[in-house]
């Protein structure tokens, strides 16, 4: 079992089936196709190279991850940080520079206010009803004119709750994601003015769920198991939340709380510059106790949106989250993980989206991938698009 939907807010014909459609009218399909009744996730042909790449507000991240024979390798690797008065535009160019990748086809991701993921209730159907219904019931869960919006859903089944407790049989749960049109345009543009080869547009939280499972962090019985894991990713601005129980996700949320939010509260803390900061907070042993106080506050506001979400997901779901697994910037700091695990009474931890995979060590400076791995989950996430089939 996957455990993201094969969802994607853009797609270039033939890499899936279709591209996704505005609200209103019939799904695009490439000439001379017909519907099938595939699953996207059953035609999906992409090369053997994909480059996952992670546009974010003050730094740009790739991965790129090539099939060699069944195994995923990962082939290249680089990351490029915006500084003040600098572009995405930019760092993109540079991270292409630097990165040695052997493929210009990439996979991004949108994130932020632009975008809005929704888990709804509806009477059981095909995944070809589900499309041609959500046309019609979109507006009743999108804060977003339909007009403004690209669009898809998937259909997830019913979750079983911890007790057995499921959803009435004529019921099943659906998972609608949209994305405001100009926010696709605006990154197709970008991508596209760089002499790239955009694949598909994913959503973040999407990403994460990707990466865990590629990595072997999914045993083959989870299912069995019935366990429920938060994926939380700190990021610059924002913390991305994917909540998945039985290896399926069922709930998603994101704060606009991040590292950026502790780096500047330790600058103010030792009276230093953010990039100063930022390395103090990462390495520095020496200021450790000043910068945990620093942070503090932060991680508490942080945490407490951590503990509603999942308190949230637990009371309506039926099933106990037993573990947290974090990335991103903001969890490198000195006893952040620890916070965490403390203030939210459940396990806790780092974890590597690279763990499993073979690193092509001609190609990537393996010393500096695994100093950043925590930091790479969506970029992962986005990359191993290259072995869905």
């Amino acid at each position: 079992m996957r455990a993201q939907p094969p969802l994607s807010l853009w797609a270039k014909e033939p890499l899936e089936s279709r591209i996704l459609h505005r609200p209103g009218t019939p799904p695009r399909r490439p000439q001379g196709s017909a519907s099938t009744g595939v699953k996207i996730s059953a035609v999906f042909r992409p090369s053997k190279s994909i480059v996952g790449l992670d546009l974010g507000s003050s730094v740009v991240k790739a991965v790129e991850i090539s099939l060699e024979g069944p195994e995923p390798v990962v082939t290249g690797f680089s990351r490029v940080e915006i500084p003040p008065g600098g572009t995405t535009s930019e760092a993109i160019a540079a991270v292409f520079r630097e990165g040695r990748f052997r493929s210009k086809r990439v996979v991004t991701s949108v994130a932020g206010q632009d975008v809005v993921v929704r888990y709804v209730s509806l009477v059981q159907m095909t995944d070809s009803e589900l499309k041609s219904a959500i046309r019609f019931e979109a507006d009743k869960y999108l804060p977003f004119e339909l007009d403004e919006v690209v669009l898809d859903c998937q259909g997830l089944g019913s979750l079983v709750g911890a007790e057995g407790s499921e959803a009435a049989d004529n019921q099943m749960n659906a998972l609608l994601a949209a994305c405001k049109t100009e926010a696709i345009e605006s990154q197709v543009e970008l991508v596209h003015d760089q002499g790239l080869q955009l694949a598909a547009i994913d959503v973040d939280l999407f990403a994460l769920a990707n990466a865990w499972e590629l990595c072997g962090v999914m045993p083959d019985d989870l299912e069995e198991e019935a366990r429920g894991i938060a994926l939380v990713d700190v990021g610059a601005t924002r913390t991305s939340i994917n909540v998945l129980f039985g290896g399926q996700t069922c709930f998603s949320r994101e704060i606009n709380i991040g590292g950026k939010d502790m780096t500047e509260a330790v600058a103010r803390r030792l009276s230093v510059e953010i990039f100063e900061a930022e390395a103090i907070k990462r390495a520095s042993e020496s200021h450790e106790a000043e910068v945990n106080s620093a942070i503090a506050p932060v991680l508490e506001d942080l945490v407490s949106e951590i503990a509603l979400s999942l308190d949230y997901v637990e009371h309506h779901s039926g099933f106990s989250v037993e573990e947290i697994l974090l990335s991103g910037g903001g969890v490198l700091a000195p006893g952040a993980a620890g916070y965490i695990e403390q203030a939210t009474a459940r396990r806790a931890r780092t974890w590597n989206p690279l763990e499993g995979l073979r690193v092509d060590a001609q190609r990537v400076d393996v010393e500096e991938l695994e100093a950043w791995a925590p930091t790479l989950v969506v970029a992962v996430g986005l990359a191993s698009r290259v072995r869905a089939a």
